[in-house]
């Protein structure tokens, strides 16, 4: 089985239908809560590089702390908004999984079938009753 990892988040609905969906495909994922557990400002770095997201794409940006600190000021240079996510780790926008065919922000959940290694291998409907994956493992368009 292959290693995956996600920045999790339990109190978010998303992040925790695309852990639901992981798990789905039969792999038990490293589950970091990066709430209380913030990756470095290397790792933070590495993954954004890797999503091939801007730094800005990667913030939570309807947190009232990004409005407070005044972070959509074009001044903030992306090495200076990472400072703030690492300090502030609630700045950060999750799910981040990350396995070996690839590193995605999981907005929505189901980005994350496009990085796991294998299948669905059954029925999964989102916690608001959306089907995301019919009872033969497929994504449902």
């Amino acid at each position: 089985m292959m290693t995956i990892t996600i920045y999790h988040n339990p109190k978010c609905g998303t992040s925790r239908n695309t852990l639901a969906l992981v798990r789905n495909s039969g792999n038990e994922p490293e589950i970091i809560e990066y709430l209380s557990h913030p990756p470095s400002k290397k790792t933070l770095q590495e993954m954004i590089h890797a999503m091939g997201l801007s730094v800005r794409e990667v913030m939570r940006q309807k947190e009232n702390l990004f409005e407070e600190l005044q972070l959509a000021d074009a001044k903030w240079s992306d090495d200076a908004l990472i400072d703030f996510m690492i300090a502030h780790p609630v700045l950060i926008n999750r799910p981040i999984v990350v396995t070996s065919l690839g590193v995605r922000l999981c907005r929505p959940s189901e980005l994350v079938l496009d990085i796991l290694p294998g299948p669905q291998l059954g029925a999964f409907n989102k916690e608001d009753g959306e089907a995301v994956i019919d009872a033969h493992g497929q994504r449902i368009v």
